[in-house]
């Protein structure tokens, strides 16, 4: 909470010793994690990398800390240095700062699912992750859903909307997206749920 509360003031925020970021995506990630106070002391690493297959961004355990305590594992963030858009290539730390916030937003999203599980069964999540398209499609709509949850609707929407509108993906890219996560009605519905939620409360 105490990263939201400084946002909402306009206070600026000390590096967290915990989190470790680029320069070029440190306003950008702040954002995102102060969306997650549950992460506040987590280990993760935002980490930009040349190419991911199939992806723009990445979220993992690091393998050295998969066995250790929940509370005491690390994790990485792995996010593609650009991605091809129509005839030109897209640096991925120039794109708008909504769409930069939404997409972290989703892969944190990630790291709130593997929190719970135990090193065992992220092992096995990893092997169904590259094993089976319905696996990837339900961990996708689970991430989505942890950032719905934590209030980042407007970011993902928004993320979602420069994915299969704007930014002139290839069509099989966009596809996948659509194949793989929550639709924005899809998205509405359950930011509808969680407010309800919070009113019965």
């Amino acid at each position: 909470m105490k990263i939201l509360f400084l946002l909402i003031l306009g206070i600026p925020m000390a590096a967290n010793a915990q989190h470790k970021i680029p320069n070029e995506i440190q306003e950008e990630a702040k954002i995102a994690l102060a969306h997650y106070p549950e992460l506040e002391d987590t280990a993760i690493e935002f980490k930009f990398k040349k190419n991911i297959k199939k992806s723009t961004m990445q979220a993992q355990p690091k393998f050295s800390s998969i066995f250790k305590s929940k509370k005491n594992r690390s994790y990485k963030i792995l996010i593609s240095e650009k991605i091809n858009i129509a005839d030109s290539v897209y640096y991925t730390k120039d794109m708008p700062a909504k769409i930069m916030i939404g997409w972290l937003g989703h892969e944190l999203g990630h790291i709130m699912d593997f929190q719970k599980r135990s090193g065992f069964n992220l092992i096995g999540f990893g092997f169904s992750y590259l094993t089976s398209k319905k696996y990837i499609r339900e961990a996708e709509r689970r991430a989505d859903s942890f950032a719905v949850n934590h209030g980042m609707e407007t970011y993902i929407l928004a993320t979602k909307e420069f994915i299969l509108e704007k930014a002139g993906l290839a069509p099989k890219y966009v596809e996948r997206i659509k194949n793989y996560y929550l639709s924005p009605e899809e998205i509405m519905l359950l930011v509808e749920e969680r407010d309800k939620d919070q009113i019965v409360e």
